[in-house]
């Protein structure tokens, strides 16, 4: 058994009793969660691609774009994906200075179902996929155009989204599991399958 990586099936800050007493007719049911999900980083993308319009500053706008990332890594690493698809990641250190990762899933209701909505797991996942694609877009960009300063701010955006969309794809496919060898038997089966 690796320590080094756990996967607990655990109730979430008692969420799941909170939301099983709500109604369900809203199809998103944490809306400012969902708000504050896709604002920070389209904000933060929104800014990068208008700054230079904006202002003449690059300081300026090299801090606002990664003050909207960290906020955007803080939000979605710590409420987002906790409210809207019931997973949560995080590193914790132990007294012998060794580095565990831990992933957290929402348990299953007594109904058998998850408690998150289909539309906020919809919102969730397209924004934690598409945000960073975008941002090694702009990295491509900033590097074959030798905007070499505009290299450090795209990095931080690929390197802070690209850090949550790891952690909650290894939350949702599980811990234990390599995502190579996964991609890899997926691919064999469809060759086969040909």
């Amino acid at each position: 058994q690796d320590s080094s990586d756990d996967i607990e099936d655990v109730s979430l800050f008692d969420a799941d009793d909170d939301l099983s007493r709500r109604s369900k007719k809203s199809k998103i049911r944490h809306p400012v969660a969902s708000f504050f999900h896709l604002f920070f980083r389209v904000s933060a993308i929104v800014v990068y691609l208008l700054c230079e319009l904006l202002t003449s500053s690059f300081i300026a706008c090299m801090v606002t774009i990664i003050l909207l990332l960290s906020c955007d890594f803080w939000a979605v690493k710590n409420v987002t994906g906790r409210l809207m698809v019931g997973l949560r990641w995080w590193n914790q250190v132990d007294d012998d200075g060794r580095s565990h990762w831990i992933f957290e899933a929402r348990k299953v209701s007594a109904q058998g179902s998850r408690i998150s909505s289909e539309a906020e797991s919809r919102i969730f996942w397209l924004g934690l996929i598409t945000c960073p694609m975008i941002w090694v877009i702009f990295a491509f960009s900033a590097l074959f155009s030798f905007k070499v300063k505009w290299l450090a701010v795209v990095v931080m955006g690929v390197v802070l989204q690209g850090a949550n969309l790891y952690g909650y794809i290894r939350c949702k496919v599980g811990s234990r599991k390599n995502l190579t060898s996964m991609a890899t038997s997926y691919l064999g089966k469809q060759f086969l399958r040909q």
